[in-house]
Formats: structure tokens, sequence, C-alpha cells
């Protein structure tokens, strides 16, 4: 049986967020706003609230305890400017903070004083994607 560790970590949120897609709403402001400040647009992809919900849980277990605002650095990026040097820039907190209480509705994450952490139900529910897709 392998774990989060062992398995290719794009094809695992792919999977993750195909599943959560049965288990989760989207909030109606997603197709409206931007995912930070450093984006130019809108997400394109009509499946992002899924896939970064995936991507969130996966963080949480990989790195957890983990709190929004070190979720905004990891899921930041680089702000490019016409006259002086590009900038690092955190990711959007509304959009992260929304994800993290939607994954504790479904108990897969909990809070905790240090951060949010995975619930048992969230560590087997991305083990059993994992040990799938090893077994393809």
């Amino acid at each position: 049986m392998s774990t989060v560790y062992e398995v290719n970590g794009s094809e695992l949120i792919k999977l993750a967020a195909e599943r959560l897609k049965d288990k989760m709403k989207v909030p109606e402001y997603v197709s409206f706003v931007k995912s930070g400040v450093s984006r130019e647009r809108v997400p394109q992809s009509p499946d992002f609230w899924y896939m970064r919900s995936a991507s969130i849980l996966r963080q949480v277990y990989l790195n957890g305890p983990v709190g929004v605002e070190r979720l905004r650095s990891k899921y930041g990026s680089k702000k490019q400017h016409v006259v002086h040097h590009m900038h690092t820039e955190k990711a959007g907190g509304s959009i992260i903070r929304d994800a993290l209480q939607a994954l504790e509705e479904q108990g897969f994450v909990k809070k905790s004083k240090t951060g949010r952490t995975i619930t048992p139900k969230g560590k087997s529910f991305l083990d059993k994607i994992s040990s799938e897709m090893s077994k393809k």
C-alpha cells in the first residue's frame, strides 16, 4: 500500500479533485475573483476550486499543521512590473480560507491551535487514492 509520499503529486491532485466534486460546493465568487495579486485574470479552469482544494488537502497532509498565511506564501508567485524588478506576492487568502473551511466540513481537516491538521478520514481519503494509483 503506497502513501502520498510515494506517488506523483499532480496526478494525485487530479484524482482527488474528481472525488471532491461530489462532496464540496463551489462558492459563488470563485468565478469572478483572481487567485492572487500577481495574477492578471481569473482562473480559466472550471475545476479550479476542486483542484486548489485537493492541493491544499495534500499540503496539509505533507506539511501540517499549516495555516492560511503559510499556504498564501506557497501558492503565491512573482508579479511583473513595468519599470522595476519582479517581486514575490502572496496568493489571495479568501480562496484558501474557504477551501480549508469546506475541507473541515467534510471532516478531512481539523483546526488546532497551531494550524490546520489532517484528520484520519482525510489521511485515509488520500491514501486510498494513492494506493489505487500505484496499482495501475
